[in-house]
């Protein structure tokens, strides 16, 4: 059983990782979650010798789950006006109204 727990639980620590670094926003959680959970579990089937591995996993879930509370909280997406696009989208304009004029006055 302590097997299957650190599998998991390295897995899901791994995953954890990952998504906290990709734009994944409060998706991110569940990983950590589950990272965080089998950790636990993994600790409490642990013996005293063995349970520095379960600690440094947890230790990375708890980072994790903090960073992308963080990276939630603090970061906040904004769209910014270009105006240069839109100036030069209406130059477009302009310039297309005035080559169709000039085509329909060669008619």
């Amino acid at each position: 059983m302590r097997k299957l727990f650190l599998i998991l639980a390295l897995v899901f620590t791994v995953l954890a990782i990952v998504f906290s670094v990709l734009p994944m926003d409060t998706l991110a959680f569940l990983p950590v979650g589950l990272a965080i959970a089998f950790s636990l579990l993994l600790l409490r089937k642990s013996e005293d010798g063995q349970k520095k591995f379960p600690k440094v996993l947890l230790f990375i879930g708890v980072l994790c789950s903090t960073y992308v509370m963080g990276k939630t909280l603090l970061i906040k997406d904004e769209v910014a006006k270009d105006t240069k696009f839109e100036e030069q989208k209406i130059e477009n304009k302009k310039e297309a109204k005035k080559d169709l004029e000039e085509l329909e006055g060669l008619e």
